[in-house]
């Protein structure tokens, strides 16, 4: 199967990509086309109820797929910074509230350190390009490619899912 010309697009050096993702947690299943382990993603979701579970790490397929619950303090569109990983995807799933990323592709972002010990890279003061809001019951997916902000919420906390994907 292919991947559909609308989720791709080219960068600056003119390489297809897959962009930034956001749908309902019901059609996660259609994305395992992108990378296999998505399937261990949605195995889990069909077998755990996010909602009651404690926050913690939790491992699903060896290094390969890890869940992170956790509870989140509120950051603003000032105090989010964006972030890009290089050797996971993230598939972001809020739990308790609607969330909104900041959002700016990678080739539109600055040179900044690289912490390789966390897979994280955090471009200071840089500001998005955009904002996206997901709400619970839905996700985002966000590739090596894709600068985000997360844990922008109107509430003091949130409870949300970070399923770490490996490239």
């Amino acid at each position: 199967m292919s991947i559909p010309a609308d989720i791709s697009k080219s960068n600056k050096n003119n390489l297809k990509l897959i962009v930034m993702i956001i749908d309902t947690l019901e059609n996660l299943g259609k994305y395992v086309v992108l990378n296999p382990l998505f399937a261990e993603v949605v195995d889990f979701l069909k077998t755990h109820d996010l909602l009651t579970m404690e926050p913690g790490s939790y491992p699903i397929k060896d290094k390969d797929v890890t869940l992170k619950l956790s509870l989140t303090k509120q950051r603003t569109k000032e105090s989010a910074f964006l972030e890009t990983h290089i050797e996971m995807i993230d598939i972001q799933v809020p739990i308790t509230c609607a969330e909104t990323f900041g959002y700016t592709p990678l080739c539109d972002l600055p040179a900044f350190e690289y912490d390789a010990e966390n897979d994280i890279t955090k471009y200071g003061d840089t500001k998005p390009q955009t904002y996206v809001t997901v709400t619970p019951g839905q996700f985002v997916i966000f590739f090596p490619q894709d600068g985000h902000a997360p844990c922008i919420i109107d509430k003091e906390e949130i409870k949300k899912a970070i399923f770490k994907i490996k490239v």
